[in-house]
């Protein structure tokens, strides 16, 4: 069965306007998010050889990261270019930029970066590329921007019952409201979650020595009214559109209770709320000439 059209015009225009509404609540969540995070940042730069000197593109780098951490480890002789489609949230990586001279920011879809060819020596994307509407044409656009032998060092979410600190709390909004699930085909937070797939669309783009390992994401909130607080802030505003039109108002005590009890009921423990989250990891070769 084909895949049905999607415009990419509409599609990208709708992704701007979504993560530039959710920018404010990432600004708020973003503390509680990289305590979790920050091990698949770590793991992405082991992945990518990144060292001081180095040139390196962070795709849909969102708040910054990892961008910053990269920018960290290239020091002052290195250089890191961070991309992403929403000035919003790009405006929050360089308020978290702190004074390094080393990186900037630019506004940019994935498949339309502008840089010269062989212009990184790195690419690293954390939980972005599964956002792109052709995914072999972007990778493909990726593999042009490194130089011959460099590297993609990319994260991806795994299936949605496994990753559920990104969808737990959706799950149980949309069994709420009686939301149809996604179009087919159509770009979303779970589209690289087949690692046979992923591996098969690095290849056909033109990488080579193609690895996709696990990595589990430790994420823990001290609550479930703290995770329901999260998934509100994140939340895309098609989503809160459909809970005011049901509720009458995105505060719906009903919604954002049932998210905190039925998260406490099924991932608390001792010392609160655990979302293990399952992160594919990417390494992919540019070929060399």
């Amino acid at each position: 069965m084909s895949r049905p059209y999607l415009d990419p015009h509409t599609v990208k225009s709708d992704q701007r306007a979504a993560w530039d509404a959710i920018s404010p609540g990432w600004a708020v969540v973003f503390d509680t998010f990289e305590r979790g995070a920050s091990r698949v940042t770590d793991h992405l730069l082991e992945l990518g050889g990144v060292r001081p000197g180095q040139r390196v593109l962070d795709v849909a780098t969102g708040p910054g990261e990892p961008a910053l951490t990269a920018a960290d480890a290239v020091g002052p002789g290195g250089s890191v270019l961070g991309v992403d489609i929403s000035p919003r949230m790009l405006e929050l990586a360089a308020r978290r930029a702190d004074g390094r001279s080393n990186v900037e920011f630019a506004v940019a879809d994935l498949e339309g970066i502008d840089r010269a060819p062989g212009s990184f020596d790195v690419v690293l994307s954390r939980w972005g590329l599964m956002f792109a509407v052709d995914r072999v044409g972007m990778m493909r656009a990726l593999a042009r921007l490194l130089v011959p032998g460099g590297v993609l060092a990319a994260a991806v979410w795994g299936p949605p019952g496994a990753a559920p600190m990104m969808s737990f709390g959706y799950g149980v909004i949309g069994r709420m409201l009686e939301l149809p699930p996604p179009a087919p085909g159509a770009p979303g937070p779970f589209t690289m979650a087949d690692p046979a797939q992923a591996t098969a669309e690095l290849r056909e783009a033109g990488f080579e020595d193609v690895t996709v390992t696990e990595t589990v994401a430790p994420f823990r909130l001290a609550t479930g009214a703290q995770y329901a607080e999260f998934t509100r802030a994140v939340a895309p505003p098609a989503l809160m559109a459909r809970v005011r039109d049901r509720y009458g108002t995105e505060d719906a005590p009903e919604v954002w209770q049932a998210v905190a009890e039925e998260v406490e009921a099924s991932h608390a423990d001792a010392d609160g709320v655990a979302l293990p989250s399952t992160t594919l990891c990417l390494r992919a070769v540019a070929r060399a000439v």
